[in-house]
């Protein structure tokens, strides 16, 4: 018996393919051992490279045609028409923790695709695309794992830093009909593009392939449109700018023939600067030459483009026209005035925060309200709806500061029974990551309602300077910059706060990770910061000498619980006795 912990069905609904085992890698990788087993007899086959017994593989799920697949193993990848046919090698000139063929290092996983995943199928199955990276040159790093133990184990890394080598992607095509042959992808032929990233790759056809190049720097990228058969590239549409480059990582739509390209770009507005809009790009067949036109404008973004009607022409996306914390589903024309409508703004009364899928033949779409703080059930469950009741859901409250020429946006989350005549602690969660949102109208259940819930705490959030979806102008402000203009607007949306009579000033605290972590440690640092611990918290008691080492968890509640009386009168102890 396998005690399978993840399944992926075949495209012909006669096989599943069954990972037991599973070891996490880094955010998104893992390892696994394998096993197909069939829907319609007792048959079943385990999945391994030939020659190999009991694999621990990196990576194996189904083509997009009947049953075919493809697994990693030792960062080679590995092809399977049919599930009872031998495995043939496609690559191998992987090499452990250096060279990885269809599959991310840990930059590209974590920074750019954020995904495991480096290969892409061609629509019919007959082509796989796959990148090829290389770390030879990469200076190593020692990274500390803590995996519960009172010290933690070290582990080395590939770990590129600013002015360091980067790793070196190459992308290749192999054609699975016939004999295996496989193609270059030539990257563009332009000295700008000396180092570069690889930010998206996406078939456009079942031989077209498009990729997105961004240089180093980050402000030039070109999108190309690659012959898979002949590994030729030509440039579609190039963006520069005076900051950086934002949401490189998008995967345009393309009609069925390859000649209609839709993407989103930055495009002046007015006063405010840039806003993401949809462009279309035609080109002429026989000819060299695009048409380009803007679908969308206006001092507002289009979040996310999820469909092209081909039959009735129109583009489906998601925008925030009806305000930045909102999201909304529109419909546009992509001929003469390109005329939009909006399809979900009738539900604002109960939902402002909508996603979208649509189905294959665009006949149907699916809507998901994200932005409301009731809970629907789809079923009458007497223990849900019981526990339901019983959870002290925190009251949402959003305010806007109006500073010299931009506003910042914060989000107030308070305890269930809120009095105004009651003093609560506060946590400051701070995120600030360029181009990075975290007030909007979407409905969560995260780590920030269990402080609220649990500790009756206040948790503040806010954007400010280098936030997203409102402008380029906003966002291009810390550039250069990092942390400075941050700093000072966490340091707003605190003061905002502190000056209600309801907040304890002795019970202060912020939190944040990755790039927050690092504009919560600027936070703290100053002579005079409100944060906990400073001189008026009690800096010498013994539960302060100690939270360092306590959990995250002991700390809030160190620093959450009203102050007792006990550590003062500690304190004076320990002044006589030394006396």
């Amino acid at each position: 018996m396998y005690k399978a912990s993840k399944y992926e069905v075949s495209p012909d609904l006669k096989h599943v393919l069954l990972a037991y085992n599973v070891a996490p890698v880094y955010q998104h990788s893992y390892t696994a051992f394998y096993i197909i087993c069939s829907l319609d007899t007792p048959a079943t086959w385990n999945l391994n490279p030939p020659e190999v017994r009991n694999a621990q593989l990196q990576f194996a799920a189904w083509g997009p045609q009947d049953q075919q697949l493809i697994f990693i193993f030792e960062n080679n990848i590995y092809y399977r028409s049919r599930v009872d046919n031998r495995s043939i090698r496609l690559v191998s000139t992987g090499k452990e923790g250096v060279i990885f063929n269809g599959l991310s290092d840990w930059l590209y996983e974590e920074e750019i695709f954020q995904s495991q995943i480096a290969h892409w199928w061609s629509p019919d199955g007959a082509r796989l695309a796959y990148a090829t990276i290389n770390d030879t040159l990469v200076p190593r790093m020692e990274l500390p794992m803590f995996t519960g133990s009172p010290y933690p184990t070290g582990k080395e890394y590939h770990y590129p830093k600013a002015g360091e080598e980067n790793p070196v992607i190459t992308l290749y095509v192999v054609n699975l009909n016939g004999p295996l042959h496989t193609i270059e992808m030539r990257r563009p032929d332009d000295p700008r593009m000396g180092e570069y990233y690889v930010t998206m790759v996406r078939w456009a056809t079942t031989t077209k392939l498009a990729i997105n190049w961004l240089n180093r720097a980050q402000n030039i990228s070109i999108l190309t449109l690659c012959e898979a058969t002949t590994g030729v590239c030509t440039k579609k549409h190039e963006d520069e700018s005076e900051g950086w480059l934002h949401r490189q990582n998008e995967k345009p739509l393309f009609s069925r023939d390859g000649l209609k390209l839709f993407f989103t770009r930055a495009i002046p507005q007015g006063g405010r600067g840039k806003f993401f809009h949809i462009s279309m790009s035609i080109s002429q067949p026989n000819t060299s030459t695009d048409t380009l036109q803007s679908i969308t404008s206006g001092d507002w973004d289009v979040t996310q483009v999820l469909a092209y009607n081909e039959d009735s022409q129109l583009i489906y996306f998601l925008s925030t026209e009806d305000g930045p914390k909102r999201r909304h589903l529109y419909s546009a024309d992509t001929f003469g005035s390109f005329n939009r409508r909006c399809l979900s703004c009738a539900l604002s009364d109960s939902c402002d925060y909508i996603s979208g899928s649509f189905s294959h033949n665009m006949s149907f779409f699916l809507l998901n309200c994200k932005g409301i703080a009731e809970v629907h059930n789809m079923e009458s469950n007497d223990n849900l709806r019981l526990t339901l009741d019983s959870m002290q859901m925190p009251t949402v409250e959003y305010k806007e500061i109006n500073i010299d020429d931009y506003t910042l946006s914060m989000q107030i989350l308070k305890p269930a029974g809120f009095v105004d005549t009651s003093h609560y602690p506060v946590l400051l969660l701070v995120d600030g990551t360029p181009g990075g949102q975290t007030v909007a109208e979407q409905f969560h259940l995260d780590w920030a309602t269990v402080l609220v819930s649990s500790f009756r705490a206040i948790v503040v959030r806010c954007d400010g300077r280098g936030s997203g979806f409102q402008g380029t102008n906003l966002l291009h402000r810390i550039q250069n910059k990092l942390g400075l203009y941050e700093e000072q607007d966490q340091k707003a949306a605190l003061n905002f706060i502190l000056k209600e009579s309801y907040v304890d000033k002795t019970r202060v605290g912020a939190f944040g990770k990755v790039y927050g972590g690092f504009v919560t440690s600027r936070l703290v640092r100053g002579d005079e910061s409100p944060i906990y611990p400073d001189e008026g918290h009690f800096i010498h008691s013994e539960a302060t000498q100690q939270h360092l080492s306590q959990s995250l968890v002991n700390f809030f509640e160190e620093c959450f619980r009203l102050p007792e009386r006990v550590f003062e009168e500690a304190l004076e102890e320990e002044s006589e006795d030394e006396g």
